[in-house]
């Protein structure tokens, strides 16, 4: 049960929190490949090749290991490494990755989660604490966020109990002054468990909970419950 007295702050995940990612990614890959066959035929051709793509992934996380928690650095390495691969202009890369990065930004919200971020964001700080590359400011977020954590600015990803507390210091609260929400049992309860969190588990699909040894303070299958929990 939570205590939410102790609640300071809020820290949230974005990525099949407050969206649905798949379809957003699939949507960008689209654009990416539509633009690929217009100004560079022959990459678009490589990338059509899953084998290839992840060839290509693998092969630049081996040569710039140091960009293995920055997403958007490596598709833009990886798309710069298959231009060069097929014979294409290399310089098209930074374009192309924006063509792609752009689509990714276009979110569609949970019908829960605009009513939610507004009730949340008048009474808690909130944070936003994610593994992906959202942008907020391009999604007109922003405003409801004190701050925004994820690991390429924090060099480590969830579960890592460093990016937890990040979040926490980002806006001068204690982890045991935070409840963190999100949809990912492992990632996002049981990391923030380990920081020393309070946690919300978003279970939209109602699955049982997969865990023996711990479990989040709270379930919810939408955000209009987390407000209720903490109205």
């Amino acid at each position: 049960m939570l205590d939410v007295a102790r609640i300071r702050a809020i820290t949230l995940d974005l990525d099949d929190t407050l969206w649905p990612i798949w379809p957003t990614i699939e949507r960008a890959e689209q654009a990416l490949t539509r633009w690929l066959s217009e100004h560079a035929p022959m990459t678009s051709a490589l990338f059509a090749n899953p084998h290839a793509r992840h060839d290509i992934r693998q092969q630049v996380l081996r040569a710039q290991p140091e960009l293995s928690h920055n997403l958007s650095a490596v598709r833009l390495e990886a798309i710069r490494l298959a231009l060069h691969r097929a014979g294409d202009n290399p310089s098209l890369a930074t374009e192309a990755f924006e063509v792609f990065f752009a689509e990714r930004q276009r979110v569609t919200l949970y019908e829960d989660a605009l009513p939610a971020l507004e009730w949340l964001a008048q009474r808690f700080r909130l944070v936003a604490l994610s593994n992906g590359n959202a942008d907020l400011q391009r999604m007109g977020l922003a405003r409801m966020f004190k701050g925004s954590i994820n690991p390429a600015t924090c060099g480590v990803g969830k579960p890592d109990v460093r990016i937890f507390q990040a979040a926490a210091r980002c806006v001068g609260v204690a982890p045991a002054n935070v409840l963190h929400v999100g949809d990912d049992a492992s990632l996002d309860v049981l990391g923030a468990l380990g920081a020393g969190m309070q946690t919300v588990w978003v279970n939209r699909s109602e699955q049982l909970w997969p865990f023996d040894d711990r479990a989040p303070h709270e379930d919810v299958c939408q955000l209009g419950e987390l407000c209720d929990l903490l109205a």
